[in-house]
């Protein structure tokens, strides 16, 4: 079988006729109204494990239909700067679902980058890079991984460091990427790059919305929903279910701590209900706190998430936590 269709075929949650007959790009056409959806595998960048379900989603709709999931990074940031600690969390997640039978579930790649600098002259490509592992696994997985018509998707639920230093490895995987991530704030009509994620690394920021294909969700849910303390006796009787029930208690309350909807707006295509599309102003001055304005355009290489249909998170985890099929044979 030729490379190109062993990446296409990557993965239980890619289904057989995705492997047969040739591809065209009306069967090709996204299923919902992002430019990825949830045949394109995904890469998890994130840094704390404890505070969302975004692990658990991802490693669940790996094995339901969702998108493959072909990498996980435990990244770094100022909130949570250890990435040993990171790492051993994700990994704790990792032998949970393994252990009650989830299939295609990567080893961690711990990612210990700083944020990165602007450089004197402001050109992008002056950026002294940091040679991140996390940075490398993206340039590796795309390389392996991506077609023309269907690229890797990163989720970005951190700070863009690794993904803006993927890009200062081999300025190549933007044709190779799309990101969707978890970040900032939406007021109509413009998108904002700040908290959550996007105020920790501003430069990053810059980097990734001038040079890759750019999904910003900026639309939240009260996830203190998702798992409830009278879901937990309902938790299947798994490592994965004792997992969540030890995890539950620590969710954050917080609704811009639910990451998990970078994932969900990939695998499922109603979940984002409204999408702007736009461009990064560079006309705008370097803000130390956060990356460039994203205005209206039509044609732009980012799609910013402002409404969700929340609703469908909580159905569908439910959905895959207690379908026998989910755990394999």
């Amino acid at each position: 079988m030729p490379r190109a269709w062993v990446a296409l075929c990557f993965g239980a949650a890619i289904g057989a006729s995705a492997c047969e007959g040739t591809l065209d790009a009306g069967r090709d056409t996204p299923h919902g109204l992002l430019p990825v959806d949830e045949r394109n595998p995904v890469i998890l960048d994130n840094d704390w494990w404890r505070d969302n379900w975004v692990g658990e989603y991802a490693a669940l709709l790996a094995n339901t239909g969702g998108p493959p999931l072909a990498g996980i990074i435990a990244s770094t940031s100022s909130y949570w700067p250890v990435a040993s600690d990171n790492a051993a969390g994700w990994t704790r997640l990792v032998t949970a679902a393994r252990a009650s039978g989830l299939k295609n579930i990567p080893d961690v790649t711990l990612s210990d980058g700083l944020p990165l600098v602007r450089p004197a002259d402001g050109q992008i490509d002056s950026t002294a890079g940091n040679q991140s592992a996390g940075g490398r696994l993206i340039v590796e997985r795309s390389r392996q991984l991506s077609l023309p018509w269907r690229p890797v998707v990163v989720l970005a639920c951190a700070p863009l460091t690794s993904v803006a230093d993927a890009y200062l490895q081999d300025p190549t995987v933007v044709d190779r990427v799309v990101v969707v991530a978890a970040l900032g704030a939406y007021a109509a009509p413009n998108g904002i790059m700040n908290g959550p994620n996007g105020d920790l690394d501003p430069w990053a920021d810059w980097i990734v919305a001038q040079r890759f294909r750019y999904v910003q969700v900026s639309a939240y849910y009260e996830q203190l929903g998702d798992v409830t303390p009278a879901d937990l006796p309902s938790l299947p009787q798994n490592a994965l279910g004792a997992w969540m029930a030890e995890k539950q208690p620590e969710i954050f309350e917080i609704a811009q701590a639910s990451d998990q909807i970078a994932v969900l707006s990939v695998a499922l295509p109603t979940f984002a209900v409204a999408v702007q599309r736009a461009s990064p102003d560079t006309s705008a001055a370097f803000d130390s706190m956060q990356g460039p304005p994203l205005r209206p355009d039509v044609a732009g290489n980012v799609w910013i998430v402002t409404q969700i249909a929340a609703p469908l998170a909580k159905s569908r985890l439910w959905q895959m936590l207690l379908a026998p099929r989910t755990y394999g044979p």
